[in-house]
């Protein structure tokens, strides 16, 4: 892959409204609609190629949202509502369609599979939860880690399941029989976030030690890349619709686009170059829309980039 362009980064809006942290941001990198959630128990839809436009009210739940999941060809939005377990809104008519109960702890990340009919879910006292997608229903629970699991990413092709926790290690999961096929041990401390490359070839994780760190798949999962990418805590990372470009949010309240393939730094966002967020970045989500890439604050806002190649 030939080395990526050093981007241009333009503000576009500024996205108000919540009352608190927002923490989950989800959408579909062709759908102009995308939707956060955070601690004040909001889900908000927003317009992302209308960013000047007020959020419209999805749902309000009672506890707070870290991970929301939109799936496109259901309209169905899921929500991961803490303590209470997962709930689905019909986006056609903003009813909810089904409830399931789960152990009362804190819901991390959803990692979705239309091939296999499951939800994947990750749990605060380390337990993996799997939902069928046909009604939801509770297929099993099982227990992965010690401490809470962080971060989810699943690639279909591979059947692979990667499972970040907060025990300082990535594992990686057969996404059918969720045996455990690699554990990576490298980081050292919790592990926040991780993705899979669009290719599949390259498996991407970051956490409280601030550490980006790439592995390759095919290779056993070898470490391929170490950068010292944050100040503090990385939150998320997420990959440009096009896999060239790789951003991640940290809770030292920058943005920072990098190349996917060198791990190299192409582009810093901050309160002082761009008018970026004054506190922690949760979460991002990269729409193909546009090239718009949207991120979200403990600041109660989200903001809206638009990001430039040319």
């Amino acid at each position: 892959m030939t080395a990526a362009p050093r981007p241009q980064v333009h503000k576009l809006a500024a996205l108000t409204g919540h009352r608190d942290c927002v923490y989950a941001l989800s959408g579909h990198a062709a759908d102009p609609v995308f939707y956060s959630a955070g601690a004040d128990g909001l889900v908000v839809a927003w317009n992302v190629d209308a960013p000047e436009q007020d959020g419209q009210l999805v749902a309000r739940v009672e506890n707070s949202v870290y991970t929301l999941h939109y799936e496109a060809a259901q309209q169905q939005l899921i929500i991961g509502h803490n303590y209470q377990g997962v709930q689905v809104i019909d986006l056609r008519d903003k009813s909810l369609r089904h409830a399931t109960a789960l152990p009362p702890l804190a819901i991390f990340d959803f990692a979705y599979s239309a091939p296999r009919q499951r939800l994947y879910v990750a749990l605060g006292d380390g337990t993996l939860a799997v939902l069928r997608t046909s009604d939801f229903g509770l297929e099993r629970l099982v227990r992965v880690a010690d401490k809470s699991l962080r971060c989810l990413s699943l690639h279909e092709g591979r059947g692979e399941l990667a499972v970040g926790s907060s025990d300082h290690r990535l594992r990686v999961l057969d996404a059918d029989s969720l045996e455990t096929k690699h554990t990576l041990t490298d980081a050292t401390n919790s592990v926040f976030t991780c993705a899979y490359s669009p290719d599949g070839q390259r498996l991407y994780a970051a956490g409280r030690d601030a550490h980006l760190r790439a592995y390759a798949a095919d290779q056993g999962y070898a470490e391929a890349l170490t950068v010292v990418a944050h100040m503090y805590a990385v939150n998320h990372l997420c990959f440009s619709p096009d896999g060239r470009l790789l951003a991640t949010g940290s809770m030292d309240k920058s943005i920072k686009l990098w190349d996917a393939a060198s791990g190299r730094l192409l582009r810093v966002v901050d309160r002082a170059r761009h008018a970026g967020h004054g506190t922690s970045v949760n979460r991002l989500f990269w729409s193909g829309r546009q090239n718009r890439l949207v991120s979200c604050s403990d600041d109660r806002s989200l903001a809206v980039w638009q990001v430039s190649t040319e």
